[in-house]
C-alpha cells in the first residue's frame, strides 16, 4: 500500500530553523551565566517575532475539514519524522521492514528531566511519534486509542540508542510493542494502540497557498 500521507511538506527553512533551535536551546540551557550573545538572540528573535506575525495567517486554526477553505494556517504532514521540522518533538532514524521497524534515537538536553536522564514524558512522545510512522509507511493508520509506557531503567541523555517496533492489525485495531535499548539493556517498553483508518474517512486538507505581494 501507500504511504499514508495527511498535509503539507514542512519547508526546508523550517526544517533548518528547527534543527538550529533544539541545538542552541540545549546550549543555553547548560550556561553557567547570562551571556551577551544570548541577548542578542533574544532581541533577534524579538524582530523575526514581530514581522512573521505579519506573513501568517491571523486565525491559527489549520485549514482542514470545514476549515479548509478558510483564511487559517497550512497544516503540516505529521506521519513521517516530526522532529525533523518542529523542535520540540525528537529525532529519530527508522528502516521499516514489514510489520517490524527498527532505528535510533539520541536524546539531548533540551529533553533532560532528572539529572542527566530523559523525561519519561518525552519517552511517550517519541513511542507515540515513531510507532504511527510505522503504521503510515504501511498505508494503514489511524489515531491513538492507547499508549502504555513501562520504565525499566532510567534513559540517559545523549546517548546512542536503539528501538524496535512490532505490530499486528486485528479488525479495526492496530497493536505494536516496542522497546528502547541502550546496547543489550532495555531502558523502556510501550504498548500503543491505534485505530485502522480509512483513508476515504479523512477530511479534506488544503495545500499551500500562494504568496501575493
Amino acid at each position: 500500500m501507500d504511504r499514508w500521507t495527511f498535509g503539507a511538506d514542512p519547508l526546508p527553512q523550517t526544517m533548518r530553523a528547527a534543527a538550529l533551535l533544539r541545538r542552541v536551546t540545549s546550549l543555553t540551557l547548560a550556561l553557567e551565566s547570562e551571556d551577551d550573545e544570548v541577548e542578542r538572540l533574544i532581541g533577534d528573535l524579538e524582530r523575526c517575532e514581530a514581522v512573521l506575525q505579519q506573513r501568517v495567517p491571523t486565525d491559527p486554526a489549520p485549514r482542514v475539514g470545514d476549515a479548509a477553505s478558510g483564511a487559517g494556517r497550512v497544516y503540516l504532514d505529521h506521519a513521517f519524522g516530526i522532529g525533523a521540522y518542529n523542535p520540540c518533538v525528537p529525532e529519530y532514524s527508522i528502516e521499516v521492514q514489514g510489520d517490524r521497524a527498527q532505528g535510533s534515537v539520541t536524546f539531548p538536553i533540551v529533553y533532560e528531566g532528572p539529572p542527566g536522564l530523559v523525561h519519561g514524558g518525552f519517552l511517550a512522545v517519541f513511542f507515540d511519534c515513531a510507532v504511527q510512522q510505522h503504521n503510515c509507511e504501511l498505508g494503514l493508520a489511524g489515531k491513538t486509542t492507547s499508549l502504555l509506557l513501562t520504565y525499566r531503567r532510567p534513559t540517559p541523555l545523549l546517548t546512542d540508542l536503539t528501538f524496535a517496533l512490532d505490530r499486528s492489525v486485528g479488525d479495526d485495531r492496530i497493536r505494536t510493542v516496542g522497546t528502547l535499548c541502550a546496547g543489550d539493556k532495555v531502558l523502556c517498553e510501550a504498548e500503543v494502540g491505534a485505530m485502522a483508518g480509512v483513508r476515504a474517512n479523512l477530511p479534506e486538507v488544503s495545500s499551500r497557498r500562494a504568496v501575493t505581494s
